[in-house]
């Protein structure tokens, strides 16, 4: 298993390096980044109503949160389903533990996207933005905690999504409701603002509690009042984003085992016909 773990990080590592020194590829993996850097640039001269406190700034760690869902689920996902198409996924699999490498490799390569994307994202701010509280060693600790945990629960979630999609053309089943959860979950506009049966919908899903995790984290305490609960949740946020990541771990390896067996050949080459609308040879 040590030999899979080390190969998997080396293939992550080759992956990484593959897309940081390849322009097109970076561009698309920190251009929805650069659009968020870009809404905090200009909005950063209003403030939340209400209050005299930046709404840029307010918005921040709701962003870091959103990135840490979407990029940590999309990139697993989009990987799995088009190396199942490709048959990469099917030649790792005929290596000894060659499963477990190419997973340990996606992982990496999923984390470290993320992580960029955040970079991208929090280094800017932080010379743009005024009143966010960085000065304490809580409040870093607070973000690598919630960044962890939220790795943890959207990793796996991005894993499972990807052996349950049948193509690339069916990604579009997750991130639509994604970019709806995004919508209802705090973001942009404080969530008390919704109707309290979707803050109830929002509740059930990581997003809304990484942004709320980071929030509290980054902004003064005295915004917490503009919460659902009037209070930053650290527990609550701790519990559930820990229950993702429980479930999430528990069922993907089922999950991607279980979809390992079923590729061979055959199922290759037809769901690569149907990417290229081949009805019949």
């Amino acid at each position: 298993m040590t030999n899979a773990v080390v190969a998997g990080l080396n293939r992550g590592r080759i992956e990484l390096r593959h897309l940081l020194t390849t322009p097109q590829d970076l561009w698309n993996s920190v251009f929805p980044s650069l659009i968020y850097l870009a809404v905090l640039f200009f909005t950063r001269g209003k403030t939340v109503p209400g209050t005299d406190f930046a709404l840029a700034s307010r918005t921040l760690p709701s962003l870091l949160g959103t990135i840490v869902v979407f990029t940590g689920v999309t990139t697993m996902m989009l990987a799995l389903v088009v190396e199942r198409e490709d048959g990469t996924l099917l030649r790792a699999r005929t290596l000894p533990r060659g499963l477990a490498g190419y997973l340990v490799g996606k992982i990496f390569l999923a984390a470290s996207v993320t992580l960029v994307n955040i970079t991208v994202v929090l280094v800017p701010s932080l010379f743009l933005l005024d009143g966010l509280r960085t000065s304490s060693v809580s409040s870093w600790l607070t973000l690598l905690g919630v960044l962890v945990l939220g790795l943890l629960a959207a990793l796996p979630a991005g894993a499972i999504l990807g052996s349950l999609l049948n193509g690339v053309r069916t990604t579009g089943l997750v991130t639509a409701p994604l970019m709806g959860l995004v919508a209802i979950s705090g973001i942009f506009y404080p969530i008390t603002g919704f109707p309290e049966w979707l803050q109830a919908v929002a509740h059930v899903f990581p997003i809304y509690w990484l942004g709320l995790g980071m929030r509290s984290a980054l902004l003064p305490d005295a915004l917490a009042a503009a919460e659902s609960e009037g209070s930053w949740q650290q527990l609550e946020t701790a519990g559930v984003l820990g229950a993702w990541a429980v479930a999430g771990l528990i069922v993907a390896p089922i999950v991607l085992r279980r979809m390992a067996r079923h590729e061979s050949g055959s199922t290759v080459e037809a769901r690569r016909d149907r990417a290229f609308g081949v009805t019949g040879r």
